[in-house]
């Protein structure tokens, strides 16, 4: 009799690892694409021979979107608008202070978001997307002095492939020659470009791993935060 309750039991777990897979691997996938079309979209839109929009301008409506999204998220995992208004307001308002830490990583986020524009201005976009692959490195930095986590040996070397390789490109891309500037494109600098990318590569190091310290000393939802 318990062998016949087991089975159900074990089924259902079955069936819930092999839905986390296909998130995880979803989601894999998903943020693939999402970093491989930013890079390209962002290259796009910062080298068309047009009148240019403000990069500034650009984070604060990406922000605003991000607003209501996470907004919205909030008010799905409450149940209803009034009980999600009520949880914003007192994990924003009344717990100050997870609100002042928080601000720490949405300004540098803010930060990094303008570094990029002014890199993939300045970047072709195989060189950018590269280059800012980085934050890698920097994120594993941090996590070993902020967190304290101890990396593998296969680890610090795959990291150093890494470190080479994006070495290997900028010289590479040391030798192609600038494209000519039109009448609505500033001149290009890649020594620039490549500086707002490390730049914007030890911000999001810094700041992914402070905002995951964050999370982990307080009990409060992502959704919030973000």
């Amino acid at each position: 009799m318990d062998g016949d309750m087991k089975k159900p039991i074990l089924a259902t777990n079955a069936n819930r690892r092999a839905k986390l897979g296909y998130v995880k691997y979803a989601s894999l996938i998903i943020l693939t694409l999402q970093n491989a079309i930013l890079g390209l979209s962002m290259r796009y839109a910062r080298t068309r021979d047009v009148e240019m929009f403000s990069s500034a301008a650009a984070v604060l409506m990406a922000e605003c979107v991000k607003f209501i999204i996470c907004t919205g998220l909030v008010m799905q995992e409450s149940g209803s608008m009034k009980i999600g208004a009520l949880s914003i307001y007192s994990t924003v308002i009344l717990n100050l202070r997870d609100t002042l830490r928080v601000c720490v990583p949405s300004f540098l986020y803010i930060v990094q978001n303008n570094l990029l524009y002014v890199s993939a201005s300045n970047l072709d976009a195989a060189t950018y997307q590269v280059t800012y692959q980085l934050k890698i490195l920097t994120t594993a930095f941090f996590a070993v002095i902020v967190l304290k986590r101890t990396l593998q040996k296969w680890q610090w070397g795959a990291l150093a492939l890494l470190a080479g390789g994006i070495a290997l490109v900028q010289l590479s891309s040391s030798d192609t020659p600038a494209k000519l500037t039109t009448s609505h494109l500033p001149a290009q600098s890649k020594i620039i470009g490549f500086g707002a990318a490390l730049g914007a590569c030890f911000i999001s190091g810094f700041a992914g791993i402070y905002f995951e310290k964050v999370l982990k000393e307080s009990d409060i939802s992502v959704s919030i935060f973000i």
